[in-house]
């Protein structure tokens, strides 16, 4: 009996499908991408550009509002090392917030110590996603900051009521809830805790100089950054790192075009549609330069490699050693600026 393909699943593919499209209308008629050597033309098509799109200032919500009383719950939260099982744990341990979001790790260690199975995505400009994880099981910030606390591996919290006993135990944290939560007479709830994290996560932004050269700053990258950013979309990248966030944005089979050995069944452990093998959500790469290492189990050390090896797998082509250089030092102007407002750790209330 066959498998019905997920609604999602075909609406990633198709939009991968029309980005593909665009970025080979593009091509010169060569098949080959010029030699970087002879890249003289940094003139971009501002038509073009309109496949990405500037960063916002938060990434809003649809089913509740924004108030700053939420997010510096959340911020607080984000920090809390009290909701984990061993207390020396929080979001901030993996996805470190004066460190772009990661912890610099091939993989993240649990509150037992073991690794966990997947690299640690940053947290930053992650709102902005189509959905969160490595393989999209969560479809918002707000569910994703719920499944870590909980998970064995990770913080090791043994239930959603445990971690609201803690909080409840802390009197210190009741005043937060009820200004974030205005007018709920149970506000300490572990809905409200996930909706908080979340909230705080949607203004974890990081905009940058790709975001001024976007609104019309020519100064704002350089010529060679130019032409990295030209051979990044001649080469047909944007058939999948596109939007705000290049990338983030659809799922796509790691190894399209030539296989690529992983153990990791993407998706398929989520959905059970054999169609979505090997398939992961698109990373964004918006700070790459500075989140490595790289994929999903954190096997690629440099940006370097994983140019070549993407572009090889994914597109079927192969650049040369001039290319690849020219196109990171276009990554590297994708490096944002952190909110410096949320990078230091907020005073918590103390145990009563």
């Amino acid at each position: 009996m066959m498998r019905r393909t997920s609604p999602l699943f075909l609406l990633a593919v198709a939009a991968c499908a029309t980005f593909f499209l665009v970025a080979c209308a593009l091509e010169p008629e060569v098949e080959q991408a010029t030699p970087v050597g002879t890249i003289r033309d940094t003139e971009i098509n501002r038509d073009v550009l309109k496949i990405f799109g500037t960063l916002p200032e938060e990434a809003t919500p649809t089913d509740y509002k924004m108030t700053d009383e939420l997010t510096d719950l959340g911020r607080m939260l984000y920090y809390e090392q009290r909701i984990s099982a061993t207390g020396n744990m929080s979001c901030n341990t993996c996805h470190g917030l004066n460190n772009y979001g990661i912890d610099g790790l091939r993989f993240s260690f649990g509150h037992t110590g073991n690794p966990v199975g997947r690299n640690s995505p940053s947290v930053y400009n992650a709102a902005l996603h189509v959905s969160q994880f490595w393989d999209g099981r969560a479809a918002t910030v707000e569910e994703q900051a719920k499944g870590p606390i909980l998970a064995s591996g990770e913080m090791g919290m043994p239930s959603g009521d445990k971690v609201v006993e803690v909080l409840k135990s802390i009197s210190g944290y009741l005043p937060y809830f009820e200004a974030a939560f205005p007018g709920e007479a149970d506000p300490i709830n572990y809905d409200n805790v996930g909706i908080a994290i979340g909230a705080f996560e949607r203004r974890l932004m990081t905009p940058g100089r790709f975001d001024e050269y976007l609104a019309g700053d020519e100064t704002a990258l350089t010529e060679r950054e130019k032409a990295g950013l030209a051979l990044f979309i001649n080469t047909g990248c944007i058939g999948c790192h596109s939007g705000p966030t290049l990338g983030g944005n659809s799922y796509a089979t790691i190894g399209s075009l030539e296989p690529y050995t992983t153990n990791d069944l993407g998706r398929y452990a989520v959905t059970g549609n054999e169609a979505e093998k090997f398939v992961f959500k698109v990373p964004s790469l918006r700070n790459v330069a500075v989140t490595g290492p790289y994929l999903h189990d954190g096997s690629i050390p440099t940006m370097e490699s994983m140019v070549q090896l993407m572009v090889r797998h994914q597109l079927g082509r192969e650049l040369t050693s001039d290319e690849v250089d020219t196109m990171v030092v276009f990554l590297r102007s994708l490096t944002g600026e952190l909110p410096s407002e949320y990078t230091a750790e907020p005073e918590l209330p103390p145990n009563d």
